[in-house]
């Protein structure tokens, strides 16, 4: 099984620890935009399961205020979301960074490519 997380601000989950979270991967995209989308998405089985929240994940946020969580069970819906939602951000080659074991980041690839950001502003257009 494989994790891959995209986060935007702390992450206390260290990635990478042999025999403890070798599988997961925690990547944070820093770009033009503040705000970001909160999607999570699990294969399981071969079923794509999606859902959408409004909460980041913070005390403040899970404990002190309502939010919701919901799924995605439109299938054109789902397929949208994960195509322009997730996999721009997975696939970012310009300000994506990788957190390291030690909880350090660093740039996984080169200032070079494109930005999930940039390629979703020209489906826009």
């Amino acid at each position: 099984m494989r994790i891959d997380l995209i986060v935007r601000g702390a992450c206390a989950l260290r990635p990478g620890v042999p025999g403890l979270s070798e599988h997961i991967t925690v990547r944070s995209v820093i770009g033009r935009f503040l705000e970001h989308s909160r999607i999570f998405y699990f294969y399981n089985d071969k079923a794509e399961d999606v859902m959408l929240s409004s909460a980041d994940w913070m005390d403040r946020n899970l404990f002190r205020r309502i939010e919701v969580c919901f799924p995605v069970l439109d299938a054109r819906l789902k397929k949208r979301v994960i195509g322009e939602g997730l996999k721009p951000y997975l696939r970012d080659k310009r300000d994506a960074w990788e957190m390291e074991p030690a909880g350090s980041y660093r740039r996984k690839r080169s200032r070079q490519g494109e930005s999930a950001q940039d390629m979703l502003l020209a489906s826009l257009v």
